[in-house]
């Protein structure tokens, strides 16, 4: 297991840049040498939904994708970066199938968290159900039967496939514990606590990020990962304040608020908000501007304002390749008001000196850069595999081939991208405790950074999009 290193992250999928873990760590191998440092791995245990998200079990690798001896492999050259889905798992589960069994015989009667045990009268008040912070236009719960005949409601914050976890269980926790333990055992830098702000519910509440006893969980996360050394990060998507809260705790945490903001940048050709952003942004962080899921929108709330992110919006889809807005509508199996599916790339017209800078910007920002796969190709909206399966966030999910990344490698963005990220992870002006200064005037933007007599420089025209980058040598 290599510690986390300040050089840039790769998410994919164990199954999209080849066909499984053997052909991504080839791919890496020939294409990718000194441009990635750690591999976020996004779930590659069994599952029955969600592309992974909706695991099964823990204790194995998908075998479509490998074994964890291709894990362990992938480990010894990057620093890896494992999902738990710490709010819920899948209804295929043994945990469930037993519950469902056996009911208040099963070891696993606590495990879930039942509307009977949980509303003072067994439902929630319609006041109650308005303040919850929540992904359906209704109570979130599912009701099932179990084989004795009866049913229950348990609540369900995302797909009827993803049960809510009961966190406060002595047997959920002594499940987290146990899984951590062997994340860390396979070869995890770092742990991603997937939909943590949603793991706490506490009747009469938002149960969204609930205080303190999301606190509490956290920590006890920390306590079982110390003497493993590895590390934390909380995914939450939700107004940046809450970030600002965990990274003075110490923990590392998502930059979400980029995105949008160098959207809007590179749309309006102006830099105020983004520079605001940069002069305020925790150095322990990962940057991003494109992942597994939408762009998100909600996260940029009061550092854009309600006309600026409004009109980014609207300068997605008119300005954007092929993206359109039935495409985040119910037709495409999409209600999540938060994010916007759409690549990166698409998103700036598939223009390559924008998407070029974006990233330049990106990798000038405080913190470690991550690249989702299909932006390190410069990917655009695959309109096919949307339309094959009507589902919203498979525009940004294309599957490559071997043979389609080396074709892509005849691209000069692919190429130029590959050697940005080679700069950024080897200059050691983007030293994380160094100095990132940001300056605007009118459409042109300066960031530089600096650490220990080392400076790198990006100057930029954010209307034309022309940039160029100036640094101090680098010592051998």
């Amino acid at each position: 297991m290599k510690p986390v290193e300040n050089k840039i992250m790769l998410i994919t999928y164990a199954d999209s840049l080849g066909k499984n873990l053997k052909e991504l760590e080839c791919v890496l191998d020939k294409h990718y040498q000194g441009a990635i440092g750690g591999v976020h791995i996004l779930p590659f245990f069994p599952s029955s939904a969600d592309r992974g998200f909706s695991p099964t079990r823990y204790d194995m690798v998908d075998p479509a994708f490998g074994d964890f001896e291709d894990v362990k492999r992938l480990g010894e050259k990057y620093y890896l970066m494992f999902d738990f889905m710490i709010n819920h798992i899948s209804r295929q589960s043994e945990f469930f199938k037993d519950f469902q069994k056996n009911k208040d015989n099963s070891p696993y009667k606590d495990f879930f968290i039942r509307y009977k045990d949980f509303w003072k009268n067994g439902e929630p008040t319609d006041e109650e159900v308005d303040i919850i912070y929540k992904r359906k236009p209704r109570a979130p719960y599912i009701e099932i039967n179990f084989d004795d005949g009866t049913s229950e409601k348990l609540w369900c914050t995302f797909s009827e496939e993803q049960v809510d976890l009961n966190v406060k269980s002595e047997t959920v926790r002594n499940f987290i514990r146990d899984t951590l333990v062997s994340m860390c055992e396979n070869g995890a830098s770092i742990i991603r606590l997937d939909a943590f702000a949603y793991a706490v519910k506490k009747a009469g509440t938002s149960c969204f990020f609930i205080e303190p006893d999301i606190w509490e969980l956290l920590h006890e996360v920390e306590d079982i990962l110390k003497p493993h050394n590895v590390c934390i990060l909380p995914e939450i998507h939700e107004h940046y304040s809450i970030q600002m809260k965990i990274a003075r705790q110490n923990f590392w945490i998502y930059d979400f608020a980029l995105p949008m903001l160098v959207l809007h940048a590179l749309y309006s050709g102006k830099g105020h908000n983004l520079k605001r952003w940069l002069d305020m942004s925790p150095k322990k962080q990962f940057t991003t501007l494109d992942t597994h899921d939408g762009i998100g929108v909600v996260d940029v709330r009061d550092l854009m304002t309600d006309e600026e992110i409004e009109e980014t919006k609207e300068n997605l889809f008119t300005k954007g390749a092929n993206v359109k807005k039935i495409y985040n509508t119910a037709a495409y199996n999409n209600l999540d008001i938060y994010q916007i599916n759409c690549t990166y790339y698409s998103a700036l017209g598939n223009n390559d000196k924008a998407y070029l800078l974006a990233r330049a910007i990106q990798f000038f920002a405080p913190g470690i850069p991550q690249v989702y796969y299909v932006g390190m190709l410069a990917g655009a909206n695959d309109i096919e595999l949307l339309e094959s399966t009507k589902e919203g966030r498979n525009i940004n999910r294309h599957y490559y081939s071997q043979e389609e990344i080396d074709r892509n490698f005849e691209r000069k963005i692919v190429r130029d991208l590959r050697d940005l990220m080679i700069f950024r992870n080897t200059h050691p002006a983007f030293n994380l405790d160094g100095e990132c200064i940001t300056e605007t005037n009118g459409s042109k933007i300066k960031i530089r950074r600096i650490w220990n007599g080392h400076e790198a420089l990006l100057e930029a025209d954010l209307k034309t999009h022309e940039f160029y980058i100036n640094s101090t040598p680098m010592k051998n």
